[in-house]
This record gives structure tokens, C-alpha cells and sequence, in this order.
């Protein structure tokens, strides 16, 4: 074996893993031959001041991630960890990825529509009643409402792992409001500078083209089919920990920044207050919950929305990204009748397959997930960004025992998963490559056609054998490259 073979398997445990860079006898996969060269041959010292660099830019920029958590008096605003090994995937693995998030999102906005509407699937006996109607996220006002082009999830990020095999498992949708995109555009502009001889010999597709597809998502929804309409990106405010995408979204893709004070509801309109006065909005990007939207609607007591704005939105005068009630859709019990709903709506197989998926309201499931908690994941059904969640393998007997107690007085609020051997991918630790989990959020855009972003955003859980990637939890991520041949 070679001196670097030999200093990666000091790290790496090649037969539990799949990794990315490293077959299991420790040579380099093909996709990743330049990549590793590359860092390979970098003294420590210049990787110190590339680091040093990609951190000042990060700081100057302010790409930062505000952190909350019980045992601080204040918020911690910090800088994403960004690890600059970039994540390489061959074409003929992205294409698979590509059909299988458009088909999926197409089946999962025709569900949303059809749940809405006829609620076909439910009286064919697809997906129970019950979990629809008890739904935390589903929205009696959107009952028979048809919303602008029928598209219900204009934005979706739909995240990925891979097995100790190397299969991709989707892990879960996120339909409502999903975060990230800054973090992958602005990781791609860094890698490219920094970076740039690697960049341009890899032969990378491009990404440049999917801020114009997002724009045109939004374009598209448009009451009347408006050839200019005003597009506004509705923002919780700064102390919001995604903030800084907001103010980056807007930027990039050229609409106007508002929080729920800046817009005005007047005769089943929704108007923009600027220095010219009340100009008519078309479209509303809204990165705020469903309840606070409008205190008219939902939440009475929420100041982040807009009083009528549902109005407007039942009037058809106004569009609205993400449209309200998508949360039935990716709500984690939901999640595990994807695959039917595919077959049911669209006449398909699935092209990418599930993570494994216990219901606990059906008896039999939820005593065998009691009866392996040591051994499972458990996930809170409304609940995303890592909370909630028991990882068995990790877990203290306590954790598990108080997990145990609330599945059993309340069930349905929890769905619990095949504990997965995420795959790894190298990030750069003190001038050495070290193995850490990761999973992919794909992004899709659906408009007038659906468009998948080429490579999506890696994440990864920096600290050792953690599965958790969630920025929210200390996660960082990885610029992730797409081959074009």
C-alpha cells in the first residue's frame, strides 16, 4: 500500500462507509483523481492561507447562519463552516438524481392539489384520512382555492443520502420555505476564485443559469400571465437565521426585499409602500411560516404578515410562493406515502426510493420501533433542521426511555427510520483529510418547466460520527460539482 493509502486508512473505515473520494482499498475514484491531486500536493502552510482567505471573504460578505439555542442569553451569529474539498458527482449519477427529484416534486404537487380538490387519493384508500385532516399543516382556506398555474411548490429541496452500498435513499422533502440556495451559489462564486485552475479543469456544469430559472419560476406565477410583474421576497426580519439568504435572494435575483410592514392590503390588493407610494405587488416569495402570514387568516397575534393578504390570494391578485398549506406535503408521516402517490398520480415507478419508514399509528409498527429504539431514528412529524429527533445508536438510555414515553401517549406525532450508514466525504482538518458524513439537498424549481439546480448543496456534520448536518445543529457544507462529461 502506498504512504497515502496508508495515511487514509489511519481515518478512514473503507468496509462500514461508502465514500465519495475513496474506493475501499483507499485508491481514488476517477471523478475525484484531480481533486485529490490537487490537495494532495498542498503543504500544509498554503492550505492555512486558503483557508484563511475563504474565512476573511466569508466574514466580509457576512455569509453567516444566526444560531438559537436555551443556554445562551443571546443569538450567536457566525460564519457557515465551509470545507473547500469540493463534493464531485459523474453525469450519469446526477442525471438519475435529476429525473427522480422532477418526478417526485411532480407527484408531490399534484398530491397537493388533489388534497385540496377531490381528495381523490384519500377516497381511493391511498393515504388515510385522518392523516390529512389532522394534519398540522394543512389549511382548511386553501380548500377548493386554485392557485396561480397550479403550482403549488415553486421552490423544493429535497435531501439525499447514500448507503454503505452507495444507493441514493431520499431522506426527506421540504416544500415549505427550504433554505440553502445562498449557501450553494455563494460556495460556487468562492471555489471558482479561489480555486479557479482546479474549477476550470474539472469540467463542472454550470450553475449560473438556475438564478434565471428561479426568477422565471417566479415570473411565471404572475396573475394574468403579467409580463413585469412585482416580485417581493417576504422576509421574518434580521434576527430571522436565514437572514443573510434573504437579503442575498433578493439581490441576485432582482426583487424587492419587504418585511410584513412594507406591504399594504387595500381592495383585494396587495401593494408595495415606497417613496413613489402604493405600487401593486404580483408576486409574493414569502420565507415566512404559514400562521404568520396573515393575522387575518391564521396566527391573530402575528406582526411578521400581512392583515388580508389571504383575501387578495382567494381574489387571485396576488401570487404566492411556496402557496400556503405545501406543508401537507412534507410533513415526515406523509413522506413515507411518496412512492404511492408516484405510482398514483403519475403512473411510474420511483425513481429514487425512501429511507426505510415506520408509520407509528399502525400497532404493529409502533411496537416493533418500541421494541428497537436503540436501533432507529426517530423523527418528530412537524418538526425540521435536526429537532426532535432521537438517534438510537447514539442516544443515552434515558434519551431513549423519555423517546418511549411520548411514542406511547402520542403516536402519530412520530415516525421513526432505518438507522443509515450516511456516506462520507473527506473535509480538510488541520491540513489532513478526515471522513465526515454527509447528505445533498437537491433544489428544484418548478414553473412554467421544472428545473433541478446542477449539484445542489452538500452537507455535512462536521463534528466526528455525528449524522447530523443541519446547519441549525452545527453543520457545515460542501460546494458540490456536477461532471459534465
Amino acid at each position: 500500500m502506498s504512504t497515502a493509502r496508508q495515511s487514509q486508512s489511519h481515518f478512514y473505515d473503507s468496509q462500514s462507509f461508502y465514500d465519495e473520494m475513496f474506493e475501499k482499498d483507499f485508491s481514488v475514484r476517477p471523478h475525484y483523481e484531480s481533486v485529490h491531486r490537487m490537495f494532495g500536493k498542498m503543504k500544509p502552510s498554503e492550505l492555512g492561507i486558503r483557508q484563511h482567505a475563504l474565512n476573511q471573504r466569508m466574514m466580509e460578505e457576512g455569509i453567516t447562519f444566526t444560531l438559537y439555542s436555551s443556554n445562551q442569553n443571546e443569538p450567536l451569529e457566525r460564519t457557515i463552516p465551509f470545507d473547500y474539498i469540493p463534493r464531485v458527482i459523474p453525469r450519469h449519477e446526477w442525471d438519475n438524481i435529476d429525473r427522480g427529484v422532477r418526478q417526485r416534486i411532480r407527484a408531490l404537487n399534484a398530491f397537493t392539489h388533489d388534497i385540496y380538490h377531490q381528495q381523490r387519493i384519500v377516497k381511493d384508500g391511498v393515504i388515510p384520512r385522518k392523516m390529512i385532516v389532522s394534519n398540522t399543516y394543512f389549511r382548511p382556506e386553501m380548500v377548493g382555492l386554485d392557485v396561480p398555474s397550479g403550482v403549488y411548490i415553486t421552490a423544493s429541496g429535497i435531501d439525499l443520502i447514500r448507503d454503505e452500498k452507495g444507493r441514493y435513499f431520499v431522506l426527506e422533502d421540504n416544500l415549505r420555505s427550504p433554505s440553502g440556495f445562498s449557501y450553494l451559489f455563494k460556495g460556487r462564486t468562492l471555489m471558482s476564485e479561489l480555486f479557479h485552475d482546479l474549477y476550470l479543469s474539472s469540467s463542472v456544469q454550470s450553475i449560473e443559469r438556475s438564478l434565471n430559472c428561479f426568477l422565471s419560476s417566479l415570473r411565471s406565477l404572475a396573475p394574468s400571465g403579467k409580463r413585469d410583474p412585482l416580485i417581493v421576497l417576504l422576509t421574518p426580519g434580521s434576527y430571522n437565521s436565514a437572514y443573510y439568504e434573504h437579503t442575498f435572494l433578493a439581490q441576485q435575483l432582482g426583487i424587492h426585499l419587504v418585511e410584513g410592514r412594507d406591504l399594504v392590503y387595500k381592495d383585494h390588493n396587495i401593494y408595495l409602500r415606497d417613496l413613489r407610494g402604493l405600487r401593486k405587488v404580483d408576486v409574493i416569495y414569502r420565507r415566512i411560516d404559514d400562521e404568520f402570514i396573515d393575522p387575518l387568516a391564521f396566527q391573530p397575534d402575528s406582526l411578521l404578515g400581512v392583515p388580508g393578504l389571504m383575501n387578495a390570494y382567494r381574489a387571485g391578485n396576488v401570487a404566492i410562493a411556496n402557496a400556503p398549506g405545501t406543508g401537507v406535503a412534507d410533513d415526515k408521516a406523509v413522506y413515507a406515502y411518496v412512492p404511492d402517490m408516484i405510482r398514483y398520480y403519475l403512473g411510474e415507478e420511483p425513481i429514487l426510493h425512501n429511507v426505510p419508514t415506520y408509520i407509528l399509528s399502525r400497532k404493529e409498527e409502533r411496537e416493533y420501533v418500541l421494541d428497537h429504539l436503540a436501533e432507529l431514528v426517530v423523527k418528530e412529524t412537524s418538526l425540521s433542521g435536526g429537532y426532535g429527533m432521537l438517534i438510537g445508536p447514539s442516544a443515552t438510555p434515558a434519551e431513549i426511555k423519555a423517546f418511549a414515553e411520548a411514542i406511547k401517549l402520542d403516536p402519530e406525532r412520530y415516525i421513526a427510520q432505518t438507522t443509515m450508514r450516511l456516506s462520507r466525504a473527506p473535509v480538510m482538518m488541520d491540513g489532513m483529510m478526515a471522513p465526515r458524513h454527509i447528505d445533498l439537498r437537491a433544489f428544484a424549481l418548478m414553473g412554467e418547466e421544472t428545473h433541478v439546480i446542477p449539484g445542489g448543496l452538500t452537507r455535512v456534520a462536521m463534528t466526528e460520527g455525528s449524522l447530523v448536518v443541519n446547519s441549525s445543529q452545527g453543520g457545515g457544507v460542501k460546494d458540490t460539482w456536477v461532471l459534465s462529461r
